[in-house]
């Protein structure tokens, strides 16, 4: 038997090490924005990580991106919801793809949080397009990485003009 959370969707088994890390080690399972406690979390994760070299960075992004499709799309079949919103892996993914080569410092991880949660909320094109034409774990994963790449470009633009 299914348990269900307070919106009706189903709770995932957070004893099954792919829900666990699907719902951001747990963010994902905040009642009230989800996504944004997923990112929340990426940003704990992306503190530590942004000391890497950035070939290290990178390789981690990359891993985090690819395993995503796997994770996500597992678990939302597991669940029997395309999307749930609880699932943020994907959130986790865009916002270090948000904070590649980003200047150092807590401002400007915050300035990604801002910018990712921006374009990861309003979808414009081709975001949205993404989210409503892809299905599956890429299709999870797709729209945020999309929302992640429109954020690194804007970060890098700010960062060009403000930066010292």
């Amino acid at each position: 038997m299914t348990t269900l959370r307070a919106d009706g969707l189903p709770k995932p088994d957070m004893r099954r090490p792919l829900h666990f890390l699907a719902f951001g080690f747990g963010a994902g399972c905040s009642p009230k924005a989800p996504g944004t406690m997923g990112t929340l979390m990426a940003l704990a994760l992306y503190l530590p990580l942004s000391r890497l070299p950035e070939w290290a960075y990178l390789g981690v992004t990359l891993a985090v991106a690819a395993s995503g499709v796997f994770i996500c799309g597992w678990s939302a079949r597991r669940l029997g919801v395309h999307d749930h919103p609880g699932i943020v892996w994907d959130e986790i993914a865009g916002y270090l793809v948000t904070m590649l080569w980003a200047p150092p410092g807590l401002i400007w991880a915050l300035v990604g949080f801002v910018l990712f949660r921006f374009f990861d909320i309003l979808k414009p094109w081709p975001i949205g397009w993404l989210d409503r034409r892809v299905g599956g774990g890429l299709g999870i994963m797709l729209d945020d990485l999309a929302a992640g790449l429109a954020a690194l470009g804007l970060l890098q633009l700010l960062a060009h003009w403000l930066a010292p």
